[in-house]
């Protein structure tokens, strides 16, 4: 067992899209988060200033665009208590530091580790994260991660990240800007990342109920084994380049679960050819950072799709299962829990559609995959 420091939460914190103030603001974001485990916790924040997948066609955000120059004025981390009212328990916020000071300058592309910090959070409260960013303009792009919110996150004008009510603070619209990772110290077996776009992220799930898969494995796995959720909304394979911020974040994993195709079927219109291509570079390039890394490939997740679409994903998922096993450790049929009975596999289950007929899976697909996982990862 090494001790480490790990994520202290399931929830991703990738960044898909990037804030581009009009001029000189300063905004205070506050997020409320569940930690794996409670008690006495000694936390640091681990932050890449870079996008990490592209979004939509990429026309406004792509993988790899670093974030510019901006400034952590303050930054805090506290008990959330068992309420999201964008209020912290009072007297329980701690400042967070960076190098002895307060405030941090963040560089383009800069990677960084804060300082650590102690706090003690009672068993079922949450943890609140609060930073207040100053940037000029534009060209002082944060990132960030936008899609439906999976937790309670709230925006306040200026710097009142060292405030404890709820006072001048607004709900978030689609906006999540918190660091890549706030981690904790532990003592851990492995340390499992979860590579993946929005259905490891956990898209359409609901707001603070932690019902998506890779936060339901999280939990049936012991704390030892730590998790990094890096799931990011319309994220694709192609995204994850030898010089990609967001691969070098699942190079931090000594077992690395990847799902990832359906974006690369749906919106970049992939050939089967290309999709394996772009798989097997990525189990070639996180095999080349270390040949001991464990990785477990995902098969496509059934998604509803057709014609050529479908042709492709039904080609991939043959070569996942009968020739990605030579080269990765292990294999999880996601897409055999998710579709529906033969010769309609493609097709998501009708029970685990979310609403507005999204195959994005729901709650209750989060469950019946998590089970299904464990059950498996545990032979």
């Amino acid at each position: 067992m090494t001790r480490t420091y790990t994520s202290v939460t399931a929830l991703s914190s990738a960044a898909n899209f990037m804030y581009r103030p009009a001029g000189e603001t300063t905004i205070t974001f506050r997020t409320f988060v569940k930690p794996r485990e409670h008690g006495a916790l000694r936390l640091k924040l681990w932050h890449s200033n870079a996008v990490d997948s592209t979004w939509s066609d990429g026309a406004e955000s792509k993988a790899s665009d670093e974030g510019g120059a901006w400034r952590i004025e303050s930054c805090t981390i506290g008990d959330g208590g068992l309420h999201q009212g964008g209020a912290a328990q009072t007297g329980s916020l701690h400042t967070i530091t960076f190098n002895g000071d307060a405030s941090k300058q963040v560089l383009p592309g800069e990677r960084f580790w804060s300082d650590p910090v102690d706090l003690f959070i009672p068993e079922g409260h949450s943890l609140v994260f609060t930073w207040a960013i100053a940037a000029n303009g534009p060209e002082d792009g944060i990132p960030y991660n936008t899609e439906t919110l999976l937790a309670s996150a709230y925006e306040a004008a200026g710097n009142l990240a060292a405030q404890h009510s709820a006072e001048g603070f607004l709900p978030a619209g689609n906006r999540q800007v918190l660091p890549s990772m706030i981690a904790y110290e532990r003592a851990t077996d492995k340390r499992l990342v979860f590579l993946g776009d929005s259905i490891t992220q956990g898209v359409r799930t609901e707001k603070d109920g932690y019902s998506f898969w890779s936060a339901r494995i999280a939990e049936g796995l012991a704390p030892s084994i730590g998790v990094w959720n890096i799931g990011s909304g319309w994220a694709r394979a192609y995204d994850l380049t030898p010089e990609s911020p967001w691969l070098s974040k699942a190079k931090q994993g000594n077992e690395v679960a990847i799902c990832l195709g359906v974006n690369d079927i749906g919106t970049g219109n992939r050939s089967a050819e290309q999709l394996i291509g772009d798989l097997t570079s990525i189990i070639e390039q996180l095999k080349a950072a270390n040949h001991d890394t464990r990785l477990i490939l995902f098969t496509l997740p059934a998604f509803n799709f057709e014609g050529a679409h479908e042709e492709v994903w039904r080609t991939v998922n043959e070569w996942i299962r009968q020739q990605a096993p030579s080269r990765v450790e292990r294999v999880f049929d996601i897409a055999k829990v998710l579709g529906q009975a033969a010769p309609h596999e493609n097709k998501l289950k009708d029970e685990y559609m979310s609403p507005g007929n999204d195959p994005h899976p729901n709650g209750r697909a989060g469950a019946d995959i998590a089970e299904a996982f464990l059950a498996w990862y545990r032979i």
